[in-house]
């Protein structure tokens, strides 16, 4: 037995006449949502008064007077009512808790917009976020690339006056690292394969201009060929050590190249000689436009889980190492077109 409104019940007609009114309240506030969903989520204090508590009160007297028609023979312990007088009868038992169900479903009306239009307000600034990190790193690619051409088509003016036929190979190379970059577009991650085959057309280039004076070593874990690496990540720190470094050397320089793997890290480490460096080992040194652009750049996609280092390591070498989160391709690359390269 159960106890409902001062008398005694049967489990089964309580378990009924809940259903009942749970079905009752779910058709009522589907009407209210569907119908007043405006005025339920801006009302304002004044209106809450004048509008809504009457209209909590009218709902509850609705409720139970859908509500007694389901169940004639109650309430038991007294003798058969009419209609009225045993919707009087529930009214003065349930009123008051109807009202407090109607306060509490509009309350959870008001708090689930506000979630909504915090969770929608979070996707948009994120949204807006991305896209702006997007066109930063969007401007970034297109400040690196005038760069890189500007110094290109440096280099080949400077070739012109001496080896003519050593020029018209440069700017075969030139046009085969631009064609490449039209077909990347606007890919910001591309794999370490093609990053690399990128890098061996500017190497080439580099070896008709500094002809004999640099000795350069390549070495890269085959099994990182598809980690997915920022575009043109290396060419500006590999520019940057014939400019600063091999390019004061006029014999037996050299230049390292090295990718390995370090945990769940990618690093990248570019090696050369050069003179002119800071006399004390362990200074970090800086850079121009090329480095400014690879450091934001990193920035801009890892955040702090990448970091950028040059580190002198003795008088005549200095080394520049990029450590950045480890990920692969989600198909593999495989043997991609060299462009041009033998």
């Amino acid at each position: 037995m159960a106890r409902r409104g001062g008398y005694h019940i049967g489990a089964h007609i309580l378990f009924l006449s809940w259903g009942v009114e749970y079905l009752i309240w779910g058709v009522l506030l589907w009407i209210l949502w569907r119908f007043l969903w405006s005025f339920l989520l801006s009302a304002n204090l004044r209106q809450l008064l004048t509008w809504a508590l009457p209209l909590s009160m009218g709902v509850a007297i609705v409720k139970e007077a859908l509500w007694v028609p389901f169940f004639p023979n109650l309430p038991l312990d007294h003798p058969h009512m009419s209609y009225w007088p045993r919707l009087s009868f529930h009214l003065s038992a349930q009123f008051i808790d109807d009202v407090i169900v109607f306060w509490c479903a509009f309350f959870l009306f008001r708090g689930f917009d506000y979630y909504q239009r915090f969770r929608e307000k979070e996707r948009i600034a994120t949204q807006l976020e991305t896209q702006l990190a997007n066109a930063r790193l969007s401007a970034l690619r297109m400040q690196l690339n005038p760069h890189f051409l500007f110094n290109a088509m440096n280099s080949i003016s400077s070739l012109m006056r001496m080896d003519i036929e050593a020029a018209d190979e440069m700017l075969e190379q030139l046009s085969s690292l631009l064609r490449m970059s039209l077909e990347r577009g606007t890919a910001q991650l591309i794999t370490l394969r093609e990053e690399i085959e990128f890098l061996e057309i500017f190497l080439l280039m580099q070896d008709r201009r500094y002809a004999g004076r640099v000795t350069r070593r390549m070495s890269i874990d085959p099994e990182l060929y598809d980690a997915l690496v920022p575009a043109m990540i290396l060419q500006p720190v590999v520019e940057n050590a014939y400019v600063h470094g091999l390019s004061k050397i006029n014999k037996n320089a050299e230049l390292c190249i090295e990718a390995r793997r370090s945990a769940n890290d990618l690093a990248l480490t570019v090696t050369n000689s050069g003179i002119g460096l800071n006399p004390h080992p362990g200074r970090r040194n800086g850079g121009g436009i090329g480095i400014a652009n690879v450091r934001d750049r990193l920035r801009l996609h890892y955040a702090d889980a990448a970091s950028f280092e040059m580190l002198e390591l003795d008088g005549h070498r200095v080394a520049a190492t990029i450590v950045l989160p480890l990920s692969f391709a989600a198909l593999p690359s495989g043997e991609l077109a060299r462009y041009g390269v033998e």
